[in-house]
């Protein structure tokens, strides 16, 4: 695709976002079976119907564009999954296989704040603001769960760990 607009760079953006989320989809149910500890398995669960909610909003997105989502993967995101389910694979005890999923996990989040952020802002710039909305929504949400994440790391997971060698 040739990026000749503003237009482009949001409609490439949006399919960037969308082959992130679709990933994530595969992710989370591995991510949830391989979490020790139960409030970190459910946050990956609830998490998992929040993504799919956000690919129905992506979806809804395309459609009032007149576009179909590409099919094109997100290569940042597939690297930063990849990184995640090595981790799944490390000889680990439970508590800091948690810790693990825990970063890997605000990797991700992380990665989609920045990429939900500047797709919002590239739809106020071409003044689709329903579009902007809907972006925001998700944004807030992402940004909601890398502050459950981190509030669930401060409160327990992080407290069970040895840090005695």
């Amino acid at each position: 695709m040739k990026l000749k607009t503003l237009r482009d760079v949001y409609i490439h953006e949006l399919n960037d976002l969308y082959s992130a989320e679709t990933q994530i989809v595969a992710a989370l149910p591995k991510m949830a079976e391989a979490a020790e500890h139960d409030e970190l398995a459910a946050a990956f669960d609830e998490h998992l119907t929040q993504t799919e909610e956000h690919i129905r909003r992506l979806e809804q997105i395309f459609q009032q564009l007149g576009e179909t989502p590409s099919t094109e993967t997100c290569k940042s995101m597939e690297g930063i999954l990849a990184e995640g389910a090595k981790l799944l694979k490390e000889d680990a005890d439970p508590s800091l296989r948690d810790v693990l999923l825990i970063s890997a996990a605000q990797r991700v989040e992380h990665y989609e704040i920045a990429g939900y952020g500047s797709a919002r802002t590239y739809a106020q710039l071409l003044g689709d603001e329903e579009a902007a909305e809907t972006l925001q929504l998700t944004l807030d949400e992402e940004a909601e769960t890398d502050e459950r994440l981190t509030e669930i790391a401060e409160s327990s997971v992080n407290l069970e760990i040895d840090v005695a060698d």
